[in-house]
């Protein structure tokens, strides 16, 4: 059985990659609604991109979504209901602490997960 670890960091790469190209034409899924229903989202990827290869945030969220974070947002977000908002923060509360994440991730994630990934934007 193939597990994550057993994989080529080429072939993660590459199905990084595609995920992200994938978010980046999906403008219309909402990061409140990516949040609600898998309780992370292009932010999240962004954090952690920045925290792996050592970039800002800023810089990472950009690279994941194709542009400024800004410039995103002001195109493409749209007010979020209070629905979603209640969804997003019980899909929130599921989330692993910061130190099962380590422990998870310790061989293939060199560094800590940054809180921005447990909490809501």
């Amino acid at each position: 059985m193939a597990t994550i670890d057993s994989i080529s960091e080429q072939a993660q790469a590459a199905a990084f990659r595609r995920l992200v190209r994938h978010l980046q034409h999906r403008t219309d899924a909402q990061n409140v609604d990516l949040m609600g229903l898998a309780g992370f989202c292009r932010n999240c990827l962004g954090d952690w991109l920045g925290e792996a290869a050592g970039i800002s945030k800023d810089e990472g969220r950009e690279a994941v979504y194709g542009m400024p974070y800004a410039q995103w947002k002001a195109d493409h977000q749209q007010p979020a209901t209070p629905e979603q908002i209640a969804k997003m923060e019980a899909s929130i509360a599921r989330n692993p602490t910061d130190d099962a994440l380590d422990e998870a991730l310790d061989d293939s994630f060199p560094a800590s997960d940054p809180p921005a990934m447990t909490e809501p934007r």
